[in-house]
């Protein structure tokens, strides 16, 4: 199954549920443009925030059903939820994220976990779509924009505002530092242009995009729930307070 199609919604065990939700408005995609080429996959010269391995959280490696793709340096990075009960024990994160795992490919229909990270309360960071987490693997998280972009997706539902933990924030912001291609500014806009009809924008129509954004701003969903997407300004000033901290803005 080509993972550009995937009708990526935050589906996990349970399912969110998707409603009609009023996002920011895209701004107006201007003159037609050609799809853009995805940069040759780059290694990132900062220092990456501590990754917990798909072997050390033991992914069925056999659940995969199709070659790893790799993309584009990111331009954009989107932020999901899981949807999971916000009440759970960060110690049971690995087993969340096997079923998690086995329910994207067997559920689903999809080659691998959706995400290309994902985050628990703790403020762990676990490595989520295999391929390597220093590389830029295409992952199926955001409809039509998983080209040259990288999904993070934290572990619970976060319609509470006092369930969203600020080591939760400050490790999204730090994989948003660091996987963002040097030059972009997380604070800022990008022009990216759909790939598929399974969004708000129609395939090969350009938007103008946060570079920090959440799945709400391109799929009709929740995701990544009110508390949670409260916090994107917060995850945007930290990430590129980071970034020039590291020089690399």
């Amino acid at each position: 199954m080509t993972v550009h199609r995937l009708a990526v919604w935050a589906a996990v065990l349970p399912i969110a549920a998707l409603v009609t939700w009023d996002a920011p408005p895209l701004a107006p995609p201007g003159p037609a443009a050609e799809p853009e080429r995805p940069l040759p996959a780059v290694e990132r010269p900062t220092p990456a925030p501590a990754v917990v391995g798909r072997d050390e959280w033991d992914a069925d490696e056999g659940l995969r059903t199709e070659p790893v793709t790799y993309t584009g340096a990111a331009r954009a990075v989107f932020i999901h939820h899981t949807n999971h009960p916000d009440d759970y024990d960060c110690a049971d994160a690995p087993e969340m994220l096997r079923s998690m795992h086995s329910d994207h490919v067997s559920a689903q229909g999809w080659d691998d976990l959706g995400y290309n990270f994902v985050v628990d309360k703790c403020g762990t960071v676990y490595e989520g779509r295999g391929g390597g987490a220093d590389r830029y693997v295409l992952g199926a998280h955001t409809t039509g924009f998983n080209m040259d972009s990288v999904g993070i997706a934290a572990l619970g539902a976060f319609t509470d505002p006092s369930a969203v933990p600020p080591a939760l924030v400050q490790a999204i912001a730090e994989v948003a530092a660091w996987k963002l291609r040097p030059g972009s500014d997380p604070r800022g806009r990008v022009r990216m242009v759909s790939t598929n009809d399974n969004s708000r924008v129609p395939e090969g129509d350009p938007a103008e995009l946060d570079v920090v954004s959440g799945h709400r701003d391109i799929v009709p969903t929740d995701c990544p729930g009110d508390a949670l997407y409260a916090q994107l300004p917060t995850i945007r000033e930290e990430a590129a307070r980071l970034r020039v901290a590291e020089g690399i803005q």
